[in-house]
């Protein structure tokens, strides 16, 4: 057997790599758990494609496919739930996203999403408007709402 394979092959190697691999998955894991995606309990969906959530944050699509109003609301720009919303699912930072809403609001097209200070904030905007989504943290209190299955991620 060559000489550099048997360095690969090595236990030391090997079991750095496994430990490695095994970091990489658990934090895909934790910041895929970290939020949850909530509307109305009147909206009749169980499941949204992330496309479709995105675009609805994004307001590059507006109406629900029943012709509803589409009202997303987002958490503080500090707030953990809310860094991993924007990267596991709009696929960019807080900051782009930010960055993308200056766009936005400059050229007329369109004003962000309101930003509550808190899960209990953004829940009881969307218990309040039957057209809202928002997303909160894991561990938030969530029985007066729906909390929708993201496909696609």
């Amino acid at each position: 057997m060559p000489r550099i394979i048997q360095k690969i092959l090595s236990p030391g190697l090997f079991t750095l790599s496994a430990l490695l691999a095994l970091s990489v998955t658990a934090a895909s894991v934790r910041a895929e758990s970290s939020y949850r995606v909530i509307v109305n309990s009147a909206r009749g969906v169980s499941a949204l494609s992330a496309a479709d959530v995105s675009a609805y944050f994004l307001k590059t699509k507006t109406k629900w496919e029943s012709g509803a109003k589409v009202l997303p609301v987002d958490l503080a720009d500090d707030a953990k739930a809310r860094e991993d919303f924007s990267e596991g699912i709009l696929r960019r930072s807080v900051a782009a996203v930010k960055a993308y809403w200056q766009q936005q609001i400059f050229s007329g097209r369109a004003l962000p999403p309101p930003e509550l200070k808190d899960d209990a904030a953004v829940t009881a905007y969307v218990k309040a408007n039957e057209g809202a989504i928002g997303y909160v943290s894991s561990s938030a209190d969530v029985a007066d709402v729906k909390v929708v299955e993201i496909k696609g991620k």
